[in-house]
């Protein structure tokens, strides 16, 4: 496995660290294959039920690595789309993966440091985080699926002020605007993320998994469509054992102890 991106597993929590602490963790080709590879095993093991996000050394992840761009300007054009290919596969593995991806930010955050925290599906931010799109700082467009996430989270006039202009976001106007779920103390991140992926790893891993589905396919589906789409996952969730235990928990008015396999 590459030191580039760290991947380890325990208790059900697959905790994925971008490992560049001296650029910010900004990526390069390499590590940009090594992240596709970690995100398309995390959607695949078994033994995580939730995925948590983190930058080592003072950055979440300063976007992608310019110094890089710079010495490899004369073939970059044709090299990019293979770049952003293995990127946008991870991406897309971030997506599809049937367990909730938390994103436990800080320091900076910009360019395709935002499309990745925007493809998670909770977002914690530590006390003086500072976000950028950056693309057009260095007259390029958007990748990762930037200009498709923004939109759909704070609409299109305040997603083309952020991509147009650059300029720095502090982590209150990102929780404001509607991007991110928390800001926290910054010594406070670690733990409190490590107590809400705790608590997802001991949710009901079937649910979190259909309803992962359902909101990510509602974006393009009709209504009946996705009306039918509901009824069939709710009768999914309904056969599986942790259903059970989840009514018969609430009946008899004490937690819940659900099993979190997805038989």
């Amino acid at each position: 496995m590459s030191e580039l991106i760290l991947y380890a597993v325990a208790d059900g929590i697959a905790t994925i660290t971008f490992n560049r602490p001296q650029v910010m963790n900004a990526l390069d080709p390499e590590s940009i294959v090594a992240f596709r590879a970690v995100c398309e095993r995390a959607e695949k093991d078994t033994q995580a039920r939730v995925v948590v996000l983190r930058g080592s050394g003072p950055a979440f992840l300063a976007g992608g690595d310019v110094a890089s761009f710079k010495s490899n300007l004369a073939s970059f054009s044709r090299d990019v789309v293979g770049m952003a290919g293995e990127l946008h596969r991870g991406i897309l593995a971030l997506r599809r993966a049937p367990k909730p991806v938390i994103a436990s930010v800080h320091g900076a955050v910009a360019g395709a440091g935002m499309s990745i925290m925007m493809a998670s599906d909770l977002i914690i931010a530590a006390e003086g985080t500072q976000f950028n799109m950056a693309y057009s700082r260095i007259a390029t467009s958007p990748d990762g699926g930037a200009s498709w996430f923004l939109p759909r989270l704070i609409g299109y006039q305040k997603a083309m002020e952020l991509l147009l202009l650059a300029e720095a976001v502090d982590a209150g106007t990102m929780l404001a605007m509607g991007v991110i779920n928390r800001v926290v103390a910054a010594v406070e991140l670690e733990g409190i993320t490590l107590k809400l992926a705790q608590r997802l790893a001991a949710g009901p891993t079937t649910a979190y998994a259909e309803t992962k589905v359902l909101v990510n396919s509602s974006i393009n589906q009709e209504l009946a469509k996705h009306l039918d789409a509901e009824a069939q996952a709710f009768s999914r969730c309904s056969a599986h054992a942790d259903f059970a235990e989840g009514v018969t928990a609430f009946v008899d008015k004490r937690k819940a102890v659900f099993k979190h396999n997805r038989d």
